[in-house]
């Protein structure tokens, strides 16, 4: 059954590890779609738990009130390592909002309450990869205040489907 908008202020979001069964299951979830988008294997960017512990990193869920989890987002804290991150870096991982959750502005609440945080943490520029068939990502950000990073950065750096964007926090 699809949220309704009027539940979306009854949404709440709680900080997890990566390896909470919900942040896997959600996961799971967003690697499923990158195949449906990309036809291939998915992200295969390793991701440690440990990199989003504070105070070097986030992860967030967004519940409803019967404890649902809804859309999911992190970031790490990366810095100069010569796959074209910076010293400072807060890079934005495995943003995702359900299907049946989306247009309820969650993905905006989790993105600005992960900005907020990693600059509490002396982060100064939110970085973040995404690709070309994953336009409502590209125009969240941009809407958000992200612009072409001047360099890519990761593992997709050099895929001509991958966007980079930076934000200064």
């Amino acid at each position: 059954m699809p949220i309704q908008t009027a539940d979306a202020t009854r949404v709440h979001l709680r900080p997890v590890t990566f390896a909470h069964s919900d942040a896997v299951a959600l996961n799971d979830r967003v690697q499923r779609e990158y195949v449906e988008r990309y036809g291939d294997d998915g992200d295969v960017t390793f991701l440690e738990p440990a990199m989003f512990a504070p105070p070097r990193g986030l992860y967030l869920i967004a519940y409803d009130e019967s404890g649902t989890p809804l859309a999911t987002g992190g970031w790490r804290g990366m810095d100069e390592n010569g796959e074209g991150y910076e010293n400072g870096d807060a890079e934005l991982k495995r943003m995702y909002v359900t299907p049946e959750a989306r247009g309820l502005g969650l993905a905006r609440r989790i993105l600005a309450a992960l900005e907020t945080d990693a600059k509490a943490a002396g982060r100064v520029r939110m970085v973040l990869e995404t690709g070309t068939k994953q336009p409502e990502a590209i125009a969240l950000y941009t809407s958000s205040g992200y612009t072409p990073a001047p360099a890519k950065f990761g593992y997709y750096r050099f895929h001509d489907l991958s966007r980079c964007y930076a934000k200064a926090l």
